[in-house]
């Protein structure tokens, strides 16, 4: 399932963020790529280990933290910290699968990517061109969103970045190990976890609404790889 969270960045956290990411040296994204990606990779990332990434990436840990919305979608049990990429100049990410397993930089830690995201960090009326296209069981699925939206998907699907033809198009990405590693199964306790929340705001005394959370923590209790 594709789920979009918006608003994880607010406008004045999006200004800083630009205002850095203009002022650092880019290095060739093709640095980070496997075989097979690295031959159909042709873009811009901020080094793993660069402080201003670090300082970012702590940032969008921190509103993640508090967004329910992803906690509900992702379940999270690991999170890679955020990389960060630049695509202009007809810059472009054919189509690839992301790596089943990424090692934590500088630890022996790893994690599981059950879930990829991406945050967008410029206006979509900025930059033409830089869709992220996934494909998924309804075929493929072009994503451009507002900066500051973010979108979760499947780490398994394929996936690509069209070529941005006019302007520069940021944007943060990661990888989240879930609690729940099977889709179908998150998806079945994100739609729960909804209802539950909206007959809850309509009426949270309803007598049903306990056993319908007894329910979902059942489910979580069982399908759950902690």
């Amino acid at each position: 399932m594709l789920y979009q969270i918006p608003e994880v960045i607010d406008q004045q956290e999006l200004a800083h963020i630009r205002e850095q990411l203009a002022q650092v040296n880019w290095s060739d994204g093709r640095g980070s790529a496997g075989y097979l990606s690295g031959a159909v990779k042709n873009n811009e990332q901020l080094p793993d280990d660069h402080p201003l990434g670090r300082q970012l990436s702590e940032l969008i840990l921190r509103k993640l933290d508090q967004n329910p919305l992803f906690t509900s979608a992702a379940l999270p049990k690991k999170i890679l910290p955020p990389l960060f990429n630049r695509y202009c100049s007809a810059q472009t990410y054919g189509p690839h699968v992301d790596g089943a397993v990424r090692p934590l930089a500088g630890t022996p830690l790893r994690v599981r990517t059950d879930l990829s995201a991406t945050l967008f960090l410029t206006e979509p009326e900025d930059y033409e061109g830089g869709e992220l296209c996934i494909e998924d069981t309804f075929g493929e699925r072009p994503v451009k969103l507002k900066a500051g939206d973010m979108v979760l998907y499947p780490g398994s699907s394929i996936h690509q970045v069209t070529p941005v033809t006019r302007g520069e198009r940021l944007a943060a990405f990661f990888w989240i190990e879930s609690m729940v590693r099977q889709d179908s199964r998150r998806g079945i306790l994100f739609e729960l976890d909804q209802n539950i929340q909206s007959l809850a705001r309509r009426d949270a005394n309803q007598p049903e609404l306990v056993r319908l959370a007894g329910v979902y923590h059942n489910l979580l209790r069982e399908w759950s790889d902690t």
